[in-house]
């Protein structure tokens, strides 16, 4: 590995930094004491410019390069946690009950970091480093919150880069899939209004717990007799919620789940079909059924050309033998795709030897990797902006 110096020194320093935050997660929006060690972090490395509070809790840092110029390189972190309850033994577990870094996210702010730290000190490159400390990315909306908030008007950027950990055992490797990255997601709540009674006289009812067992059932049905085979669509019931007592039938009862797509056609068409059977169930049972849908994350499209230039980058630093763009697209979202909708850019996947899986309570980042990634997001800022435009 050809870990940048200045970042390579600092390993001790951002192992700390990444053991703080992981022990002291916060939720998405209520990242306070997270972005309050960013900004602390970015003042003391000589960032030029900090700004606070930008979406509740996001942060932006700007960096100026030696050579002036008026291209702006983005960088973007995601710094919320989970509400998981951690499982992993790790002397650095979480402190806060039922909240962990299940994701990796205090990894990616820390690196981010050490790439702030390298560039504000070399400033080896001809524009200005965008530093994006992003809030909410897990389905609460932080980056659309940032650009609502004018997050490109007020920090313009050409070109926009991300990264995420991925626990396959393979430190090191970086991986792109080019195009069509990354599933689009809608969740969904649905309330259906029955009629309750006592559970000995079921007559008497119009049972929401059998409409919403017969709803999960038909719901399976949309992408096997719907979607076109080729198209790829998941749709996950996630969560069911009836009665109180052994003895009651329930007066209500809840459905939620998901919809992940990597066409919008196919998430409309999924919609579609989900509110016709609510709807055919409501009339055929004699009952009220609510339908929520919500457009969380849009479908990460990567850019080819940036793509390679993210790879090259990283090659600097991995050596070519460990950079491929071969990745395949993952169904599960992030909401870096917002920002990808607006500026164009590339979202890259760093391997490490983790390999507990992202969202379990027992998952582990390896710290090893952390250099790693900041040299790579450092890196891309120099060779998308070098000094005399080379």
């Amino acid at each position: 590995m050809a870990v940048l110096p200045i970042i390579s020194e600092s390993k001790e320093e951002l192992t700390a930094i990444f053991k703080d935050l992981h022990a002291h997660p916060e939720i998405g929006f209520t990242e306070a004491r997270t972005a309050q060690v960013v900004a602390e972090k970015l003042r003391e490395y000589g960032v030029d410019e900090v700004h606070t509070g930008i979406a509740k809790t996001g942060v932006v840092g700007l960096i100026k390069g030696k050579g002036g110029g008026e291209r702006r390189i983005g960088l973007r972190a995601d710094m919320d946690a989970l509400p998981i309850h951690e499982e992993s033994n790790l002397p650095y577990a979480s402190k806060n009950e039922g909240v962990m870094h299940a994701c990796g996210h205090d990894s990616h702010t820390t690196m981010l970091l050490g790439a702030a730290k390298h560039l504000a000190k070399t400033r080896d490159f001809d524009g200005t480093a965008v530093l994006i400390f992003q809030p909410a990315e897990e389905g609460l909306g932080g980056a659309r919150g940032m650009l609502a908030e004018g997050l490109f008007d007020k920090f313009p950027c050409d070109e926009v880069f991300g990264m995420h950990n991925w626990p396959n055992g393979e430190p090191g490797k970086v991986g792109i899939c080019k195009g069509t990255a990354m599933a689009g997601a809608s969740f969904f709540d649905i309330k259906i209004k029955g009629r309750g009674s006592h559970a000995a006289m079921p007559q008497q009812s119009r049972d929401p717990l059998v409409i919403a067992a017969m709803l999960v059932a038909q719901i399976q049905t949309i992408v096997s007799r719907n979607v076109a085979p080729l198209d790829s669509c998941v749709f996950s019931v996630t969560q069911s919620n009836a009665g109180s007592a052994y003895n009651v039938v329930p007066d209500t009862a809840t459905l939620a789940g998901t919809i992940r797509y990597f066409k919008d056609e196919v998430c409309e068409l999924a919609e579609t079909r989900l509110r016709d059977l609510c709807d055919g169930m409501a009339r055929a049972y004699g009952v009220e059924i609510e339908v929520d849908l919500r457009n969380i994350f849009d479908v990460l499209m990567n850019d080819s050309d940036l793509s390679d230039a993210y790879l090259e980058a990283a090659a600097d630093i991995v050596g070519a033998e460990n950079v491929s763009d071969k990745a395949e697209p993952a169904t599960g979202s992030e909401d870096f795709a917002d920002m990808l909708k607006v500026v164009p850019g590339s979202y890259c996947r760093l391997g490490h030897g983790g390999t507990v899986p992202l969202h379990n309570p027992g998952f582990m980042l390896d710290p090893e990797i952390l250099p790693v990634g900041a040299s790579i997001m450092a890196r891309v800022v120099e060779r998308r902006m070098p000094v005399g435009g080379a």
